[in-house]
């Protein structure tokens, strides 16, 4: 099953991708939650499932806007330097622990709609990455137990600007101006994926391919990453992990290669879709 969160004019839902639409869980909302954290946090994706077996889309794809897959998780945990490639290119030694950093909500955005190019710097970076949504409450989880607790996945670009992201050894600033971090298209759930170590990953920048890989290159996979975050934070239904990018980064290469205003960035995961931002500049309103 695929899911989505969109807006249509002034309103907001989600539902079940299907046949170039989506199926508008508006009718039985009350009952599954009205958006897609309230249906993770009531454990109602086999009722919405069965629901929408029987539907039909309520409108195409190109007729509503694309929100994040979660537009308000409650966490949002981000992994650095966990491809094997990405380390290499970096020139730091392969990790002993995941090196974990956070983003905020309103950081996110979805599918077709802009990454911003802040006005503060124009250090602005590609990140093709694979995120896990976790949906059910997940504390003290072992590896072996890990992909029980997993919702589905979705691709994301974990937009960076570099410069803020270097002014200490904390990654936070540049990971978090308003609208860098591409989420989507839809959320796939995990009886369509299989095994999220047996993915490829695409990172194209106006066509060309920038950044490829296979989630067999992570150096915490999955099941580790869910077995590590939970031991320090509890993981509830909604929480995103966002589980690192692979090599090919502009930051690293000669020239650097930042992305600019009517640039478009595509991140192509296997079994999961594109997810495809355009790049803006920031107004000056903000």
């Amino acid at each position: 099953m695929k899911l989505m969160s969109f807006s249509k004019g002034d309103r907001q839902s989600w539902g079940v991708v299907r046949d170039g639409g989506v199926i508008d869980v508006a009718p039985i909302a009350g009952e599954v939650g009205h958006t897609l954290k309230e249906a993770l946090e009531r454990n109602a994706l086999a009722r919405v499932s069965s629901w929408a077996a029987g539907q039909t889309p309520a409108f195409s794809l190109d007729a509503v806007d694309f929100l994040p897959v979660v537009p308000d998780p409650t966490k949002i945990l981000c992994v650095g330097i966990n491809y094997l490639s990405h380390v290499k290119e970096t020139g730091r030694d392969v990790p002993t622990w995941p090196m974990i950093f956070t983003r905020f909500a309103d950081s996110q955005t979805g599918h077709d709609e802009p990454i911003i190019r802040p006005a503060a710097s124009h250090k602005l970076d590609f990140e093709g990455e694979l995120a896990v949504v976790i949906g059910t409450r997940a504390r003290h989880v072992k590896a072996a137990d890990a992909l029980d607790h997993v919702a589905g996945y979705a691709c994301y670009n974990d937009g960076s600007v570099r410069d803020w992201q270097k002014h200490t050894i904390q990654f936070v600033p540049g990971k978090n101006f308003p609208c860098t971090g591409g989420f989507g298209p839809w959320l796939v759930t995990p009886d369509e994926v299989g095994d999220p170590s047996a993915l490829s990953l695409l990172t194209r920048l106006n066509g060309e391919v920038v950044q490829s890989a296979t989630t067999d290159d992570l150096i915490f996979p999955v099941p580790r990453l869910i077995e590590y975050c939970s031991t320090f934070t509890t993981l509830n239904p909604s929480d995103v992990i966002i589980t690192g990018t692979t090599g090919g980064v502009g930051a690293f290469r000669e020239p650097p290669l930042w992305m600019k205003p009517g640039d478009v960035v595509e991140v192509e995961i296997s079994k999961l879709g594109t997810l495809r931002n355009r790049i803006v500049d920031e107004t000056p309103a903000g």
